[in-house]
């Protein structure tokens, strides 16, 4: 376009000075001729030099008009181009797009692996680029440091990279949703018990009977308590000590490879307010939809599919794109509810399968798992263990849970990663490796089942209570 204008710019000037030459001419020769013809005569023997002056000039202006309808055009674009640029910048801004930090923790796992190439592979990724991907899934927040669904705690996830967020879905006693992991934890998740709404409590706190060996103990719902109330608490630690005689002793029960330091503000959230967050952190949406712990239909009339609508029409009311959503249950006839009755958010809707571990005779089979997809269930989500076993090599591999999910056609993810505690103690804490407990004898094994996972299973998306580590690992990999 620059030489196009400038060769026009030339042809201008030269028509220009062209036609200042005529026309000098053409009055010299009107001067010297005048005098010697009439007006009529003369006006005759212009006729020929005017036609060509003026078909010059209108072929000079017809370019002059192309090239300022041109210039208006790429204005225009140009105009258009800054516009989509800004709107980028304030998306951006309003995402709160931080730079990803995922600390030294993945890092001292890459080293504490066994010689291997994978070990390899990872150690040379140590300067990044890290990057937010959808693999990598925040496991109600960070709870490995951080007070669970606060907050704080979504907040660090998302600086670790967690592409997608959970909140786990429950409700107060004038029906609003909250993000709670059950219905009856505040005791254990929050402050209640040190606030005067602890006389609210379904069971007020007991301490510890030495002489009898009884356990201390509390229950306080969230649907003992309105949202008001339930705003005015705090987060902490989840955790209890069950040999306490005082409400402090009983808070005070955080296990020694978690943390008290970021629990002196824990935010709690309503499920709405989740939204928004996640929105602002640019991050997409897992909610879960908790077992009620009372009743149903509460009151005599709220009902379980009031409920679970009700997760629904939260995301509808905030224009969330049901693509940005895996809505989760580990109620079947939940999933089943959704399918029927919100397609749009079935279609990624999770079915949370806790028949590994809480059905005895359960056993996984080609025909359990068609049934699940030809009732319009997409995606299972079984514990980490229920997806990995060891070969005769004590290699870490496929089990046939995953191999026949992915058979029938069913997309997997799997929780969690880091919820664990040393892997040098697994022994004491054994529940998401209990199917690999010889393969694993360090922390650095950890990677040695993400990859599996990842890699031979094939799973979309890993919950972490720690998302920094899942965070490394998908970019490394460049998984999304």
């Amino acid at each position: 376009m620059q030489k196009k204008l400038g060769k026009l710019a030339l042809a201008c000037a030269f028509f220009a000075g062209a036609a200042t030459s005529v026309s000098a001419n053409n009055n010299e020769w009107i001067k010297q001729n005048y005098n010697a013809h009439s007006f009529y005569q003369l006006q005759y023997n212009s006729v020929p030099w005017r036609r060509g002056y003026t078909y010059q000039v209108r072929q000079l202006k017809r370019q002059v008009s192309r090239l300022q309808y041109k210039n208006y055009r790429l204005q225009d674009r140009l105009y258009q181009v800054k516009e989509t640029n800004q709107q980028l910048r304030d998306e951006l801004s309003s995402a709160n797009m931080q730079p990803i930090q995922l600390g030294p923790r993945p890092l001292f796992l890459v080293e504490d692996m066994d010689a291997s190439p994978l070990k390899t592979q990872l150690q040379q990724c140590a300067s990044g680029p890290f990057v937010k991907t959808d693999f990598s899934i925040g496991h109600r927040g960070a709870p490995l440091q951080f007070p669970e669904h606060t907050k704080e705690s979504y907040e660090a996830a998302a600086k670790m990279g967690a592409g997608i967020m959970e909140c786990d879905v429950t409700f107060t006693k004038d029906r609003e949703l909250v993000c709670r992991h059950s219905q009856s934890d505040l005791h254990t998740t929050t402050n209640i018990l040190e606030t005067p709404l602890a006389e609210k409590c379904s069971l007020p706190f007991t301490p510890y009977d030495s002489a009898t060996d009884t356990l201390a103990s509390a229950q306080c719902l969230t649907s003992d308590i309105t949202l008001a109330e339930f705003k005015t608490l705090q987060g902490k630690m989840d955790a209890f000590n069950p040999k306490a005689t005082t409400v402090a002793e009983y808070l005070d029960g955080t296990p020694n490879y978690r943390t008290d330091l970021y629990s002196t503000r824990g935010t709690l959230m309503t499920h709405k307010e989740s939204i928004e967050l996640f929105k602002k952190l640019g991050v997409k949406f897992t909610p879960e939809l908790k077992a009620p712990s009372v009743e149903m239909p509460y009151e005599g009339e709220y009902t379980q599919e009031d409920y679970a609508q009700a997760m629904i029409n939260d995301y509808i009311d905030a224009g969330v794109d049901p693509k940005d959503v895996w809505v989760q249950s580990f109620n079947l006839e939940d999933v089943k509810y959704w399918i029927a009755n919100e397609p749009a958010f079935a279609e990624q809707a999770v079915y949370l399968d806790s028949r590994v571990y809480a059905d005895p005779s359960f056993e996984a089979s080609l025909t359990d798992f068609e049934q699940l997809k030809s009732a319009g269930v997409n995606i299972v989500a079984p514990p980490t263990f229920a997806l990995v076993t060891t070969d005769a090599q004590n290699n870490i591999v496929p089990s046939e849970y995953a191999k026949l999910a992915k058979q029938a056609g069913l997309d997997i993810i799997t929780w969690t990663i880091e919820r664990s505690g040393p892997l040098t103690d697994i022994a004491n804490n054994p529940f998401y490796y209990s199917s690999v407990l010889d393969a694993v004898n360090n922390d650095g094994d950890m990677f040695n089942v993400i990859d599996v996972l990842a890699q031979d299973v094939g799973v979309i998306g890993i919950f972490s209570d720690w998302p920094a580590t899942t965070s490394y690992y998908a970019s490394c990999m460049n998984l999304q």
